[in-house]
Protein backbone atom coordinates (compact mmCIF):
# COMPACT_ATOMS: atom_id res chain seq x y z
CA UNK A 1 0.00 0.00 0.00
CA UNK A 2 1.84 2.89 -1.21
CA UNK A 3 0.03 6.23 0.41
CA UNK A 4 1.52 8.76 -1.83
CA UNK A 5 0.42 6.78 -5.19
CA UNK A 6 -3.52 6.49 -3.05
CA UNK A 7 -3.03 9.98 -2.48
CA UNK A 8 -2.56 11.55 -6.13
CA UNK A 9 -4.75 8.82 -7.63
CA UNK A 10 -7.77 10.43 -5.14
CA UNK A 11 -6.09 14.05 -6.50
CA UNK A 12 -6.55 13.32 -10.13
CA UNK A 13 -10.30 11.62 -9.26
CA UNK A 14 -11.46 14.88 -7.57
CA UNK A 15 -9.87 16.86 -10.03
CA UNK A 16 -12.30 15.13 -12.34
CA UNK A 17 -15.02 15.22 -10.74
CA UNK A 18 -14.03 19.40 -9.29
CA UNK A 19 -14.43 19.77 -13.29
CA UNK A 20 -17.72 17.89 -13.88
CA UNK A 21 -19.08 19.76 -11.09
CA UNK A 22 -18.74 22.85 -13.14
CA UNK A 23 -19.90 21.34 -16.29
CA UNK A 24 -23.04 20.17 -14.15
CA UNK A 25 -23.71 23.52 -12.69
CA UNK A 26 -22.98 25.07 -16.28
CA UNK A 27 -25.90 23.38 -17.54
CA UNK A 28 -27.90 23.45 -14.38
CA UNK A 29 -28.80 19.94 -13.56
CA UNK A 30 -28.89 20.03 -9.73
CA UNK A 31 -29.55 15.66 -9.46
CA UNK A 32 -25.73 15.71 -11.41
CA UNK A 33 -24.26 18.60 -8.91
CA UNK A 34 -25.53 17.66 -5.74
CA UNK A 35 -24.20 13.93 -6.71
CA UNK A 36 -20.82 15.49 -7.41
CA UNK A 37 -21.08 17.15 -4.59
CA UNK A 38 -21.54 13.80 -2.44
CA UNK A 39 -18.70 12.07 -4.68
CA UNK A 40 -16.33 15.25 -3.72
CA UNK A 41 -16.62 14.83 -0.07
CA UNK A 42 -16.39 11.56 0.20
CA UNK A 43 -13.44 11.84 -1.66
CA UNK A 44 -12.09 14.38 0.57
CA UNK A 45 -12.69 12.44 3.84
CA UNK A 46 -10.66 9.53 1.84
CA UNK A 47 -7.78 11.84 1.23
CA UNK A 48 -7.64 13.23 4.84
CA UNK A 49 -7.63 9.85 6.32
CA UNK A 50 -4.70 8.43 4.49
CA UNK A 51 -2.79 11.88 5.21
CA UNK A 52 -3.59 11.36 8.65
CA UNK A 53 -1.74 7.80 8.89
CA UNK A 54 0.82 9.51 6.95
CA UNK A 55 1.41 11.59 9.63
CA UNK A 56 1.13 8.74 11.83
CA UNK A 57 3.48 6.80 10.05
CA UNK A 58 5.84 10.08 10.45
CA UNK A 59 5.51 10.43 14.14
CA UNK A 60 6.45 6.69 14.81
CA UNK A 61 9.84 7.12 12.79
CA UNK A 62 10.29 10.34 14.73
CA UNK A 63 10.08 8.52 17.97
CA UNK A 64 12.22 5.70 16.50
CA UNK A 65 14.95 8.12 15.84
CA UNK A 66 15.06 10.51 18.63
CA UNK A 67 15.48 7.14 20.68
CA UNK A 68 18.54 6.27 18.81
CA UNK A 69 21.62 6.80 21.13
CA UNK A 70 23.90 9.31 18.68
CA UNK A 71 23.01 11.60 16.21
CA UNK A 72 24.63 14.76 14.44
CA UNK A 73 24.83 17.11 11.21
CA UNK A 74 26.57 15.55 8.38
CA UNK A 75 29.90 17.21 6.57
CA UNK A 76 29.88 18.05 3.38
CA UNK A 77 32.50 15.61 2.61
CA UNK A 78 30.34 12.36 4.04
CA UNK A 79 27.09 13.52 2.17
CA UNK A 80 29.63 13.70 -1.31
CA UNK A 81 30.08 9.98 -0.40
CA UNK A 82 26.48 8.93 1.13
CA UNK A 83 27.08 5.28 -0.21
CA UNK A 84 30.69 4.38 1.00
CA UNK A 85 29.77 6.08 4.58
CA UNK A 86 26.54 4.58 5.36
CA UNK A 87 28.70 0.97 5.13
CA UNK A 88 31.00 2.13 7.02
CA UNK A 89 28.58 2.43 9.41
CA UNK A 90 25.99 0.40 11.08
CA UNK A 91 22.48 1.40 11.45
CA UNK A 92 22.95 4.60 10.14
CA UNK A 93 19.87 6.78 8.95
CA UNK A 94 20.04 9.84 7.39
CA UNK A 95 17.47 12.40 7.47
CA UNK A 96 17.27 15.40 4.88
CA UNK A 97 15.31 18.56 6.28
CA UNK A 98 12.90 18.53 2.87
CA UNK A 99 11.75 15.32 3.10
CA UNK A 100 8.27 15.36 5.50
CA UNK A 101 10.06 13.44 8.29
CA UNK A 102 12.82 16.03 8.29
CA UNK A 103 10.37 18.90 8.30
CA UNK A 104 8.08 17.07 11.13
CA UNK A 105 11.80 16.75 13.40
CA UNK A 106 12.27 20.21 12.38
CA UNK A 107 16.04 19.84 11.23
CA UNK A 108 17.65 22.26 9.13
CA UNK A 109 20.43 20.41 8.15
CA UNK A 110 21.15 16.93 6.81
CA UNK A 111 21.17 14.61 9.85
CA UNK A 112 22.74 11.19 10.44
CA UNK A 113 21.22 8.86 13.25
CA UNK A 114 22.58 5.61 14.60
CA UNK A 115 22.47 3.62 17.99
CA UNK A 116 26.78 4.04 18.35
CA UNK A 117 28.73 7.49 17.85
CA UNK A 118 30.25 8.55 14.55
Amino acid sequence: MNLNKDIQQLNNKLDLLRRKLDDAKAKDNQPLVLQFKRELATVNKKIASIKGMQSRNNSAQVEALKALAFNRVLTKVEQADMGKFKKSIRGLIVVHPLTALGKEMGITEVTGYAPKSF
